[in-house]
Protein backbone atom coordinates (compact mmCIF):
# COMPACT_ATOMS: atom_id res chain seq x y z
CA UNK A 1 0.00 0.00 0.00
CA UNK A 2 1.47 3.38 -0.92
CA UNK A 3 1.62 6.25 1.55
CA UNK A 4 -1.27 8.07 -0.10
CA UNK A 5 -3.64 5.14 0.27
CA UNK A 6 -2.41 4.47 3.81
CA UNK A 7 -3.26 7.93 5.08
CA UNK A 8 -6.68 8.28 3.51
CA UNK A 9 -7.69 4.73 4.44
CA UNK A 10 -6.38 5.09 7.99
CA UNK A 11 -7.95 8.45 8.73
CA UNK A 12 -10.67 9.21 6.19
CA UNK A 13 -11.28 11.38 3.16
CA UNK A 14 -11.12 14.88 4.68
CA UNK A 15 -8.51 16.77 6.69
CA UNK A 16 -9.08 20.05 8.54
CA UNK A 17 -6.15 22.47 8.79
CA UNK A 18 -6.22 25.68 10.83
CA UNK A 19 -3.76 28.46 10.12
CA UNK A 20 -3.62 27.28 6.52
CA UNK A 21 -2.96 30.59 4.76
CA UNK A 22 0.81 30.60 5.37
CA UNK A 23 3.72 28.99 7.15
CA UNK A 24 3.36 25.62 8.82
CA UNK A 25 -0.40 25.42 8.24
CA UNK A 26 0.05 26.03 4.52
CA UNK A 27 2.80 23.39 4.43
CA UNK A 28 0.42 20.86 5.99
CA UNK A 29 -2.28 21.76 3.46
CA UNK A 30 0.12 21.20 0.58
CA UNK A 31 1.39 17.90 1.94
CA UNK A 32 -2.10 16.59 2.72
CA UNK A 33 -3.32 17.59 -0.73
CA UNK A 34 -0.43 15.61 -2.21
CA UNK A 35 -1.59 12.65 -0.11
CA UNK A 36 -5.04 12.97 -1.71
CA UNK A 37 -6.96 14.31 1.26
CA UNK A 38 -9.91 16.57 0.57
CA UNK A 39 -9.32 19.70 2.63
CA UNK A 40 -11.08 22.18 4.87
CA UNK A 41 -8.70 25.13 5.15
CA UNK A 42 -9.15 27.71 7.91
CA UNK A 43 -7.51 31.11 8.38
CA UNK A 44 -8.50 34.77 8.58
CA UNK A 45 -7.41 35.90 5.10
CA UNK A 46 -9.86 34.71 2.46
CA UNK A 47 -7.78 35.89 -0.49
CA UNK A 48 -4.82 33.70 0.46
CA UNK A 49 -7.04 30.76 1.37
CA UNK A 50 -9.00 30.86 -1.88
CA UNK A 51 -5.84 31.08 -4.00
CA UNK A 52 -4.35 28.09 -2.17
CA UNK A 53 -7.59 26.13 -2.55
CA UNK A 54 -7.68 26.66 -6.31
CA UNK A 55 -4.02 25.67 -6.62
CA UNK A 56 -4.35 22.47 -4.58
CA UNK A 57 -7.59 21.38 -6.22
CA UNK A 58 -6.04 21.78 -9.66
CA UNK A 59 -2.73 20.13 -8.75
CA UNK A 60 -4.11 17.10 -6.91
CA UNK A 61 -7.72 16.71 -8.03
CA UNK A 62 -9.05 17.06 -4.48
CA UNK A 63 -11.98 18.97 -3.06
CA UNK A 64 -11.09 22.04 -1.00
CA UNK A 65 -13.39 24.12 1.21
CA UNK A 66 -12.24 27.37 2.77
CA UNK A 67 -13.47 28.98 5.98
CA UNK A 68 -12.20 32.52 6.52
CA UNK A 69 -12.77 33.22 10.22
CA UNK A 70 -11.04 34.54 13.32
CA UNK A 71 -10.52 31.59 15.67
CA UNK A 72 -10.00 33.86 18.66
CA UNK A 73 -13.79 34.28 18.61
CA UNK A 74 -16.37 31.64 19.49
CA UNK A 75 -18.38 32.46 16.36
CA UNK A 76 -15.35 31.64 14.24
CA UNK A 77 -14.84 28.27 15.90
CA UNK A 78 -18.52 27.48 15.49
CA UNK A 79 -18.25 28.28 11.78
CA UNK A 80 -15.50 25.67 11.42
CA UNK A 81 -17.60 23.02 13.14
CA UNK A 82 -20.60 23.85 10.96
CA UNK A 83 -18.51 23.72 7.76
CA UNK A 84 -17.37 20.19 8.62
CA UNK A 85 -20.86 18.76 9.15
CA UNK A 86 -21.56 15.90 6.74
CA UNK A 87 -17.90 15.47 5.77
CA UNK A 88 -15.92 12.31 6.46
CA UNK A 89 -13.29 14.16 8.50
CA UNK A 90 -10.57 11.96 9.91
CA UNK A 91 -7.61 14.27 10.47
CA UNK A 92 -7.37 17.59 12.29
CA UNK A 93 -4.22 19.71 12.14
CA UNK A 94 -4.26 22.50 14.72
CA UNK A 95 -1.64 24.84 13.24
CA UNK A 96 -3.15 28.28 13.90
CA UNK A 97 -1.30 30.33 16.48
CA UNK A 98 0.92 33.31 17.13
CA UNK A 99 3.37 34.47 19.76
CA UNK A 100 4.31 37.58 21.69
CA UNK A 101 7.80 38.52 22.80
CA UNK A 102 9.74 41.13 24.71
CA UNK A 103 8.97 42.64 28.10
CA UNK A 104 5.81 41.08 29.54
CA UNK A 105 4.82 44.24 31.42
CA UNK A 106 5.35 46.40 28.33
CA UNK A 107 3.26 44.22 26.03
CA UNK A 108 -0.38 44.84 25.21
CA UNK A 109 -2.79 42.92 27.44
CA UNK A 110 -5.18 42.65 24.49
CA UNK A 111 -2.49 40.92 22.42
CA UNK A 112 -1.67 38.54 25.26
CA UNK A 113 -5.34 37.61 25.71
CA UNK A 114 -5.87 37.18 21.96
CA UNK A 115 -2.88 34.85 21.89
CA UNK A 116 -4.37 32.70 24.65
CA UNK A 117 -7.70 32.62 22.83
CA UNK A 118 -6.04 31.32 19.66
CA UNK A 119 -3.27 29.16 21.10
CA UNK A 120 -5.33 27.60 23.90
CA UNK A 121 -9.10 28.18 23.73
CA UNK A 122 -9.42 27.48 19.99
CA UNK A 123 -7.13 24.45 20.29
CA UNK A 124 -9.25 23.14 23.16
CA UNK A 125 -12.65 23.70 21.54
CA UNK A 126 -11.82 22.29 18.13
CA UNK A 127 -9.74 19.51 19.70
CA UNK A 128 -12.69 18.52 21.90
CA UNK A 129 -15.09 18.57 18.96
CA UNK A 130 -12.95 16.46 16.65
CA UNK A 131 -11.95 14.10 19.45
CA UNK A 132 -15.62 13.29 20.03
CA UNK A 133 -16.19 12.76 16.31
CA UNK A 134 -13.15 10.55 15.92
CA UNK A 135 -13.93 8.45 19.00
CA UNK A 136 -17.47 7.85 17.73
CA UNK A 137 -16.17 6.69 14.34
CA UNK A 138 -13.32 4.71 15.97
CA UNK A 139 -10.57 6.29 13.88
CA UNK A 140 -8.89 9.63 13.37
CA UNK A 141 -5.79 11.70 13.96
CA UNK A 142 -5.06 15.02 15.66
CA UNK A 143 -1.83 16.99 15.24
CA UNK A 144 -1.18 19.76 17.75
CA UNK A 145 1.48 22.44 17.20
CA UNK A 146 3.57 22.76 20.33
CA UNK A 147 7.02 24.40 20.36
CA UNK A 148 10.57 24.03 21.57
CA UNK A 149 9.64 26.62 24.25
CA UNK A 150 6.88 24.43 25.69
CA UNK A 151 9.07 22.47 28.09
CA UNK A 152 10.14 25.24 30.48
CA UNK A 153 9.52 28.89 31.23
CA UNK A 154 11.07 31.32 28.76
CA UNK A 155 11.78 34.92 29.84
CA UNK A 156 10.78 37.48 27.18
CA UNK A 157 8.36 34.90 25.75
CA UNK A 158 6.73 34.02 29.05
CA UNK A 159 3.09 33.94 28.04
CA UNK A 160 3.76 32.35 24.66
CA UNK A 161 5.81 29.57 26.26
CA UNK A 162 3.03 29.03 28.80
CA UNK A 163 0.45 28.74 26.03
CA UNK A 164 2.55 26.11 24.26
CA UNK A 165 3.10 24.23 27.52
CA UNK A 166 -0.69 23.91 27.65
CA UNK A 167 -0.78 22.48 24.12
CA UNK A 168 2.07 20.06 24.86
CA UNK A 169 0.45 18.77 28.02
CA UNK A 170 -2.95 18.43 26.34
CA UNK A 171 -1.47 16.43 23.48
CA UNK A 172 0.49 14.10 25.76
CA UNK A 173 -2.58 13.31 27.83
CA UNK A 174 -4.94 12.88 24.90
CA UNK A 175 -2.55 10.54 23.11
CA UNK A 176 -3.01 7.84 25.75
CA UNK A 177 -6.63 8.73 26.44
CA UNK A 178 -7.76 8.42 22.81
CA UNK A 179 -5.46 5.63 21.62
CA UNK A 180 -7.81 2.81 22.76
CA UNK A 181 -10.51 4.39 20.57
CA UNK A 182 -8.37 4.26 17.42
CA UNK A 183 -7.41 7.94 17.47
CA UNK A 184 -3.78 9.00 16.99
CA UNK A 185 -2.56 12.20 18.67
CA UNK A 186 0.79 13.86 18.02
CA UNK A 187 2.48 16.94 19.43
CA UNK A 188 4.88 18.76 17.07
CA UNK A 189 7.52 20.89 18.79
CA UNK A 190 9.60 22.73 16.19
CA UNK A 191 12.26 25.33 16.79
CA UNK A 192 12.57 28.46 14.59
CA UNK A 193 10.89 27.98 11.19
CA UNK A 194 10.86 30.36 8.23
CA UNK A 195 7.23 31.50 8.26
CA UNK A 196 5.08 34.51 9.03
CA UNK A 197 5.27 33.67 12.73
CA UNK A 198 8.54 35.53 13.32
CA UNK A 199 7.28 38.81 11.88
CA UNK A 200 4.06 38.78 13.89
CA UNK A 201 5.92 37.78 17.05
CA UNK A 202 8.61 40.45 16.42
CA UNK A 203 11.40 37.87 16.62
CA UNK A 204 14.69 37.64 14.76
CA UNK A 205 15.02 33.94 13.94
CA UNK A 206 17.97 34.26 11.57
CA UNK A 207 18.33 31.55 8.97
CA UNK A 208 15.56 29.04 9.69
CA UNK A 209 14.45 25.90 7.82
CA UNK A 210 11.28 25.93 5.66
CA UNK A 211 7.92 24.91 7.13
CA UNK A 212 7.54 21.82 4.93
CA UNK A 213 10.02 19.95 7.17
CA UNK A 214 7.49 20.27 9.99
CA UNK A 215 4.60 18.85 7.97
CA UNK A 216 6.63 15.96 6.59
CA UNK A 217 8.09 15.03 9.98
CA UNK A 218 4.69 15.20 11.68
CA UNK A 219 2.90 13.00 9.16
CA UNK A 220 5.75 10.52 9.26
CA UNK A 221 5.49 10.26 13.07
CA UNK A 222 1.71 10.35 13.50
CA UNK A 223 0.60 7.19 15.27
CA UNK A 224 4.19 6.23 16.10
CA UNK A 225 5.23 8.55 18.92
CA UNK A 226 4.02 11.22 21.30
CA UNK A 227 6.14 14.23 20.31
CA UNK A 228 8.29 15.03 17.28
CA UNK A 229 10.91 17.80 17.20
CA UNK A 230 11.42 18.89 13.57
CA UNK A 231 14.54 20.88 12.76
CA UNK A 232 18.11 20.74 14.01
CA UNK A 233 17.78 23.45 16.68
CA UNK A 234 14.70 21.86 18.20
CA UNK A 235 16.47 18.51 18.47
CA UNK A 236 19.66 20.10 19.81
CA UNK A 237 17.87 22.12 22.47
CA UNK A 238 15.63 19.23 23.39
CA UNK A 239 18.38 16.71 23.95
CA UNK A 240 20.84 19.13 25.59
CA UNK A 241 18.29 20.78 27.88
CA UNK A 242 17.07 17.40 29.11
CA UNK A 243 20.41 17.10 30.91
CA UNK A 244 19.68 20.20 33.01
CA UNK A 245 17.35 20.81 35.95
CA UNK A 246 14.31 22.87 35.08
CA UNK A 247 15.78 26.10 36.47
CA UNK A 248 18.82 25.53 34.27
CA UNK A 249 16.65 25.08 31.21
CA UNK A 250 14.94 28.39 31.98
CA UNK A 251 18.30 30.15 32.20
CA UNK A 252 19.47 28.72 28.87
CA UNK A 253 16.22 29.61 27.12
CA UNK A 254 16.45 33.13 28.57
CA UNK A 255 19.64 33.62 26.58
CA UNK A 256 18.12 32.12 23.44
CA UNK A 257 15.07 34.39 23.71
CA UNK A 258 17.25 37.42 24.41
CA UNK A 259 19.18 36.81 21.21
CA UNK A 260 15.96 36.52 19.20
CA UNK A 261 14.56 39.78 20.63
CA UNK A 262 17.84 41.73 20.74
CA UNK A 263 16.56 44.35 18.29
CA UNK A 264 13.94 45.36 20.87
CA UNK A 265 16.15 45.54 23.99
Amino acid sequence: MNSTNFFTQRYGEWAVVTGASEGIGEAFARELGRLQFNLVLIARRSTLLDALAIELAKAHGVQVKTVAVDLTETVGRNAVIEACQGLNVGLHVSAAGFGTSGSFVANSLEDELDMLALNCAAVLELGWHFSRRFVSQKRGGIIFLSSVVAFQGVPRQSNYAASKAYVQSLAEGLRLELKPHGVDVLSVAPGPIASGFAARSKLDMGKAPPPNIVAKAALNCLGKQSTVRPGFLSKLLGYSLNLLPRWGRVMVMAQVAKGMTKART
